[in-house]
């Protein structure tokens, strides 16, 4: 009963802290198990976390490329076209030079 629902509870804190150990730029949402509503959102650099109790994912985004921005951070190279279609199509920031793939989206999504 409540040491198996202890040792979960431990054991999702762990994961958590070692996935947020493991990030080099993002966003988290911890959910409720009971109501599946954000608890916290926040923000992760390099491990560390930078922002948390966030209202929205939203927001979450718009801090995040703004500490993108200020701090002169480079994108993680897996998500860097993730991040090229967040800014340049979605956020509408300098949008003009696209990268080929992110045009070809954006042809696609035009279409």
């Amino acid at each position: 009963g409540i040491k198996k629902m202890l040792q979960e509870q431990a054991a999702d804190e762990d994961y958590l802290q070692t996935s947020i150990e493991e990030t080099t730029l993002g966003i988290y949402v911890v959910r409720s198990v009971l109501t599946n509503t954000a608890e916290d959102i926040g923000i992760v650099l390099e491990g560390q976390i930078v922002f948390q109790d966030l209202d929205n994912i939203a927001l979450a985004t718009a801090v995040l490329f703004g500490l993108i921005y200020a701090l002169n951070l480079n994108y993680p190279p897996s998500l860097k076209y993730t991040f090229e279609v967040l800014q340049k199509l979605v956020m509408e920031l300098k949008g003009n030079t696209l990268s080929k793939k992110v045009q070809l989206l954006k042809n696609r999504l035009c279409e």
